[in-house]
């Protein structure tokens, strides 16, 4: 499918648990330079029932994670199926991240559900998914992979920060692309949250009217992930292994846990952006909603933090993973070896076709 232009829906389910985002955009190929034009966008929040299906999976068998796998297929092909009628699109194809159970690179295992070819019969599209496993199985850390998006679609910027379930960033260092995980962000911060009763801590409000546990931030402040080269990536098992035990150790208040992860993130962030003497970052993902963090993050950052506008910042990730396919298709590189620190690049991704008729499963 070699042209100048596509119009694909990615699919992203980040590690926050909140629901999917789905970005229709148009991809355009001018010169040797690309361009993209969301067409429609929408988040689906998840039901409790998925949420906590998706949650407990972490922990449960072989034979119940196929089974989550499957479902959690049929319910992706209906949910960009009924957005697909709601924007009256014709898409070249679907683009989907899934969701991530597991991520374990240093034993060669990381693991996205959302069966592909189940998604494909459901919705009537080909679909393509699975974007780390090749890279994994290189030797490489497989993630992050927005970096190939920063680099080909966001090159305006000196480093491109987003701050979703885990904070991340990409720059461009000496003719290649530099990019890593930093730090749990919303899944620590969501999870302070149900602790007293919300959601998410909208704004940071709570996290504003709490007041530091120096002894948890300096063992926070602590982990040995922070002091590793890049390339490096997190997933969940860090958050439950490493955090989770200081996070409820003591009946802390909730708002001063959530204070102090604040400023155990904005701590870590600038820390990293300091060292990469960046001077402007594009910022993205659920994050950049908290006006308490970012306010925090500009005082100790000397770099300019940039918030685009709200589609942007909530559907980046989503339409990355959308031109991740698009790359795919074309047999281009959409997983850097220099970020991931695979033997090599991969041209990433799995393709399903969709069957006559769409099975019932």
């Amino acid at each position: 499918m070699m042209k100048n232009n596509y119009l694909v829906i990615g699919l992203m389910s980040g590690s926050s648990l909140d629901g999917i985002d789905l970005a229709a955009a148009e991809f355009t190929r001018d010169f040797n330079s690309w361009q993209y034009a969301f067409k429609a966008t929408q988040f689906v929040p998840y039901a409790y029932e998925w949420k906590n299906k998706l949650r407990e999976a972490y922990h449960a068998d072989e034979a119940t994670i196929a089974r989550i796998d499957k479902d959690y297929g049929v319910f992706l092909g209906e949910t960009v199926s009924n957005f697909i009628r709601k924007h009256q699109l014709k898409p070249d194809f679907i683009s989907s991240h899934g969701h991530t159970l597991f991520h374990q690179p240093e034993a060669a295992f990381t693991l996205q559900i959302g069966h592909g070819q189940i998604l494909a019969d459901r919705c009537g599209y080909m679909v393509i998914n699975d974007f780390r496993s090749e890279d994994v199985a290189k030797g490489g850390q497989g993630a992050p992979l927005v970096p190939i998006g920063d680099q080909l679609l966001f090159s305006d910027y000196d480093c491109c920060l987003n701050i979703g379930g885990i904070a991340n960033l990409s720059v461009e260092r000496k003719g290649s692309r530099l990019a890593y995980d930093i730090c749990i962000a919303n899944q620590a911060l969501n999870f302070i949250a149900a602790l007293d009763g919300r959601e998410i801590d909208f704004d940071g409000k709570m996290a504003a009217s709490g007041s530091l546990i120096t002894e948890l931030y300096d063992k926070l402040e602590a982990a040995a992930y922070f002091k590793q080269p890049a390339p490096k990536s997190l997933g969940r098992e860090f958050f439950e292994s490493r955090q989770l035990p200081h996070l409820t150790k003591q009946a802390y208040q909730p708002a001063d846990l959530a204070h102090t992860y604040v400023q155990h993130l904005v701590s870590r962030i600038s820390a990293e952006l300091k060292s990469l003497q960046v001077k402007t970052v594009l910022l993205s993902g659920g994050g950049a909603f908290n006006t308490y963090l970012v306010n925090q993050l500009r005082q100790l950052s000397k770099a300019e933090i940039i918030v685009p506008d709200r589609r942007l910042v909530e559907y980046k990730e989503a339409l990355v993973f959308a031109f991740l396919g698009v790359l795919k298709i074309r047999g281009e590189i959409n997983v850097l070896a220099s970020v991931t620190g695979a033997d090599s690049d991969s041209s990433s991704g799995k393709i399903w076709y969709p069957a006559l008729g769409n099975k019932i499963y």
